[in-house]
């Protein structure tokens, strides 16, 4: 699991004391803040709340690339100059994020070292778990790709004292994210369950015996 840099810096006390340029917006449920050819023209920090990310084929079908939670960014495509966006961000529950255009980012970066090394750490995380995911559908099994996924939305690895969280997703999501059909997550589901890594009643609650089992499965690992 990948650890998060600088863990105290206070990114919503920044954004209160300059707010020119921010939008801070209560989105609830199944809402889309940006969709995929919608202008590339801001950035979303998430300061609560799950957001799935999304891209659907020129043949319609749609396939979840990434689930972002507290403490994350999404839609950095907007610095690259990319004109449109590639992707879809649904919120997966009630959401508090702060919409930030392009200009008012880049003014961040320039003016406030901190927030620069903090925003760096961000897309240098994102790279190591973009790389991580290609890895885990290339070599791994559906359901080590399961147990992965359930131990990230459950924040696990985290570096900044948080309790796992419970996990409120359905199976048609979990089947999208890694790959696979709901019948196979719900087979997986049911062994962890009956094995003691999770308990599972609407609610996901991940004991930390799934992560040794992951650790236990990938003996590299602790080498």
């Amino acid at each position: 699991m990948q650890k998060r840099a600088h863990p105290s810096f206070g990114v919503m006390e920044l954004f209160r004391q300059e707010p020119e340029g921010l939008s801070v917006t209560t989105y609830p449920k199944d809402q889309i803040f940006y969709a995929q050819g919608d202008a590339a023209n801001s950035v979303f920090y998430i300061n609560k709340g799950k957001v799935k990310v999304t891209v659907v084929s020129k043949l319609g079908k749609e396939g979840i690339v990434a689930i972002r939670g507290p403490d994350e960014f999404c839609g950095e495509g907007a610095l690259t100059g990319t004109p449109l966006r590639l992707a879809t961000a649904t919120t997966m529950s009630t959401c508090e994020i702060v919409g930030m255009e392009k200009e008012s980012l880049v003014r961040f970066l320039h003016q406030n070292s901190d927030f620069a090394d903090y925003f760096l750490a961000h897309l240098l995380t994102r790279t190591a778990r973009v790389e991580a995911d290609l890895g885990d559908q290339l070599f791994n099994s559906s359901e080590m790709r399961l147990a992965r996924a359930l131990l990230l939305l459950a924040n696990f690895g985290n570096d900044v004292g948080q309790e796992p969280i419970p996990v409120k997703v359905n199976q048609e999501t979990l089947a999208a994210l890694i790959g696979t059909t709901r019948s196979r997550v719900n087979f997986f589901m049911n062994k962890f369950r009956k094995l003691g890594f999770i308990d599972y009643d609407g609610t996901v609650e991940v004991q930390k015996t799934l992560l040794n089992f992951v650790l236990n499965e990938r003996p590299h690992i602790e080498r």
